[in-house]
C-alpha cells in the first residue's frame, strides 16, 4: 500500500476510535460524577424494596420528560414519605449538582411552601401548600460506566442531572420560581398579600431568593441607549408566563433582542454577569461546562430581550419579562403573576434539553465499537 493512502486509512481508523471513545474526563469532572454516584448509591441503598419501586424508573422511561413547575402530585419519592436519614441523604446528593447559591436557592424555594400556607390562610398540614411535595426520582442504574439520570422536582423547583460518558452533564431544564418574589410588609403593594401584619412574625421576612436574577437584569436595561432599548424591547406588555412553559422541546420562533455584538465593553460586563447568575446556580465543575459550551458557539450571538415594566419594583403591578437567546441557549425569566411578585425562571438547552442528542450519540458510539 502507498504511504499517502495508508496514512489516510490510518487517520480514517483514528478519527473513527476517538468518535467511539469519548473524551476522558478531567479530575474535576470525575470528582463530580463519583461524588454523584456516590450520593444516589447511598441514597437508594436506604429505601426500602417498596420506596424502590417508587423511586426508579428505566432511563428510557417517558416519565423523564414530564415535568412542571406548578403545585401538583407528583411521581417519584417525595419528601413527606422519607424518613429523617432518606431526606439527609437525598438532599446530600442535591449538594453535588449546586453550588453554595443554587442549593440555598433550592432549598429556600422548598421553604417558601410555608410562607405560602400562611399568606393563603392555609392549614398547617395543606398538601397544596407542602413544602415536603418534592420528590426524587432515578432514571436507570445508577454505575460506574452506565448511563443514568435523577431529578428532584416540585412546586417552583425542577433540577435533573445526567450521568454520561464519565462524567456528569448539568441537564436542562432548570427551573427555579419564587412566590411571592420579595416578602416584605407593605400595605401599599398591589400584591395585597404583603398587607398581611402576620408577614412581621414570619422567619422568611425580607427574603428574596431570585434578586440577582432580577437586580442585575436592571443594571444591563438602564445602560441602554433609546437606539439599543429599541432592540433589546420586544414587547410593551410583559408576557403573562415564560414563553416555553413546561413543554418537552423549548423553541422561540424568532430570535429578537440586542446582541451582545452590539453591546459596549461595559454593557458587555453587565450582560456576562447577568448570565453567569444562572451558570454558578451549578457546581463549578459543571458551571463552566456549561460556560464551554456557549463560548463555542459563539457567545457574541447571545441576545438580550425585554418586554414590560422598565422599574424594578415586585409587587407593583406592572410586570416584566427577559430573555437571554442563542443558537444553543435559552434563559426565561418572567414577573407578571400575582401583581408582578411572582417569578419564574428556566433554562433550556436548544440543542441537548434532556441530554437526549448526547445519549443518542452514547448509545450509537457503544454500538459501533462492538467488535
Amino acid at each position: 500500500m502507498k504511504p499517502f493512502l495508508l496514512f489516510c486509512l490510518l487517520s480514517v481508523q483514528a478519527l473513527a476510535q476517538q468518535t467511539a471513545s469519548p473524551k476522558k474526563p478531567t479530575a474535576a469532572q470525575q470528582r463530580v460524577k463519583d461524588d454523584m454516584l456516590d450520593a444516589a448509591t447511598t441514597f437508594l441503598g436506604l429505601l426500602t424494596p417498596e420506596q424502590r419501586k417508587v423511586a426508579i424508573y428505566p432511563l428510557d422511561d417517558v416519565e423523564r420528560f414530564n415535568w412542571h413547575y406548578v403545585p401538583r402530585e407528583r411521581k417519584g419519592l417525595p419528601l413527606k414519605q422519607m424518613t429523617a436519614d432518606q431526606r439527609q441523604a437525598a438532599m446530600a446528593m442535591l449538594k453535588t449538582g449546586l453550588s453554595n447559591q443554587g442549593y440555598d436557592k433550592a432549598t429556600s424555594i422548598i421553604d417558601m411552601e410555608n410562607v405560602l400556607r400562611v399568606i393563603d390562610n392555609r392549614p398547617p398540614n395543606d398538601v397544596y401548600r407542602d413544602p415536603e411535595n418534592y420528590s426524587f426520582t432515578v432514571f436507570g442504574d445508577p454505575a460506574e460506566k452506565t448511563p443514568w439520570s435523577w431529578r428532584i422536582e416540585g412546586h417552583h423547583l425542577s433540577l435533573q442531572f445526567l450521568s454520561l460518558t464519565g462524567q456528569v452533564l448539568a441537564q436542562t431544564p432548570t427551573f427555579f420560581g419564587s412566590n411571592p418574589g420579595v416578602l416584605k410588609y407593605d400595605a401599599t403593594m398591589a400584591d395585597k398579600r404583603m398587607a398581611d401584619p402576620r408577614i412581621n412574625d414570619l422567619p422568611q421576612k425580607g427574603r428574596e431568593i431570585l434578586k440577582q436574577e432580577t437586580e442585575q437584569a436592571f443594571a444591563l436595561l438602564k445602560t441602554l441607549t433609546p437606539d439599543q432599548l429599541k432592540k433589546a424591547i420586544v414587547g410593551a406588555v410583559a408576557y403573562p408566563e415564560i414563553v416555553t412553559t413546561n413543554k418537552r422541546m423549548a423553541s422561540i420562533e424568532k430570535m429578537d433582542g440586542l446582541m451582545l455584538s452590539e453591546m459596549t465593553a461595559e454593557q458587555r460586563k453587565l450582560f456576562l454577569s447577568l448570565l453567569q447568575v444562572y451558570m454558578t446556580n451549578y457546581r463549578i465543575t459543571l458551571a463552566k461546562q456549561q460556560m464551554a459550551k456557549l463560548e463555542k458557539s459563539g457567545l457574541d450571538s447571545l441576545r438580550f430581550a425585554w418586554a414590560g415594566d422598565l422599574t424594578p419594583e415586585l409587587g407593583d403591578g406592572k410586570g416584566w419579562y427577559y430573555r437571554i437567546h442563542g443558537p444553543t441557549i435559552l434563559i426565561e425569566y418572567d414577573n407578571t403573576q400575582t401583581n408582578a411578585n411572582h417569578i419564574h425562571t428556566v433554562v433550556r438547552d436548544l440543542t441537548n434539553d434532556w441530554g437526549e442528542d448526547l445519549l443518542k450519540e452514547h448509545y450509537k458510539n457503544s454500538h459501533a465499537a462492538k467488535p
